[in-house]
C-alpha cells in the first residue's frame, strides 16, 4: 500500500473529524478531567478506556454497515436515546449534588468501591448510550470510503489511536499535582458545569426521542 493510498484526502478528512470531535468538551472529557482530579490517573485512564472501547463498537458497527440497519429500525434508537436521556439526567443530579456539597468527589466516583473495573464500564455506558456515536460514525465511514463505498481499512486503527490520544491526555494532564490544585479551587463550579451538560444532552435526548 502506498503513502498516497495510505494517506488518502478523505480518511484525512475522517481522522480530523475524529479528532474534534473527540477533543471538544463534551460529557466525557469532563467526566474525564473529574475522575483525574479526585481519584488519580489510573483511576481517569480506566474511564477513558471505556470510553475509547464504546466508540469503537459503535466504529465497528458503522464499518460493517450494520448501523444503516439499527438507524432504519426507529424503535431501536428511541430506546437508546430514552435509556441515554435518563441515565445523563441521572448524572447531572450527581454531578449537581457533588457541586453543592462541601466534600470533594466526582458524580462517577463518589459511589464506593470506585474499582477500575466500575470506572471503566461506566465510561463505555457513557458512550454506548450515546446515540449521536452512531450517526457520528456512520458520517466518518462515508468519508473514508472511496469511489466504490468501501470503507478505507485504516480508518478504525487510526481513530482508536486519536481516541486514545486524546482521551488518555486528558487522563494525565488532569492528574498532574498542578491540574488537581486548579481543579479542588474550583472543584465546585467544575462539577456544576459537568450537571449542566449532562442535563442538557439528557434533555435533548429525551426531546429527540418523543419527536
Amino acid at each position: 500500500m502506498s503513502a498516497n493510498t495510505f494517506f488518502s484526502a478523505n480518511l484525512l478528512l475522517a481522522y480530523t473529524a475524529y479528532f474534534v470531535g473527540t477533543a471538544s468538551p463534551g460529557p466525557s472529557n469532563l467526566a474525564i478531567m473529574s475522575i483525574a482530579a479526585n481519584n488519580g490517573r489510573k483511576a481517569a485512564l480506566a474511564f477513558a478506556a471505556g470510553v475509547i472501547s464504546g466508540s469503537m463498537f459503535w466504529a465497528s458497527i458503522a464499518t460493517v454497515g450494520i448501523s444503516a440497519a439499527l438507524i432504519a429500525y426507529s424503535h431501536f434508537i428511541v430506546a437508546i436515546k430514552i435509556f441515554g436521556g435518563v441515565y445523563l439526567l441521572w448524572l447531572a443530579f450527581k454531578s449537581g449534588r457533588t457541586a453543592l456539597s462541601a466534600t470533594a468527589g466526582g458524580a462517577l466516583e463518589r459511589d464506593r468501591p470506585a474499582t477500575l473495573k466500575a470506572l471503566y464500564v461506566k465510561g463505555a455506558l457513557l458512550h454506548l448510550t450515546n446515540p449521536k456515536a452512531i450517526l457520528v460514525w456512520v458520517s466518518i465511514v462515508a468519508l473514508s470510503s472511496n469511489s466504490s463505498g468501501a470503507t478505507h481499512g485504516a480508518v478504525i486503527p487510526g481513530c482508536a489511536v486519536i481516541g486514545t490520544f486524546v482521551f488518555s491526555g486528558y487522563a494525565v494532564l488532569f492528574s498532574i499535582d498542578r491540574a488537581r490544585r486548579i481543579y479542588k479551587r474550583t472543584r465546585r463550579a467544575l462539577e456544576g458545569c459537568l450537571a449542566v451538560v449532562f442535563g442538557v444532552a439528557g434533555v435533548r435526548l429525551l426531546g429527540w426521542s418523543s419527536t
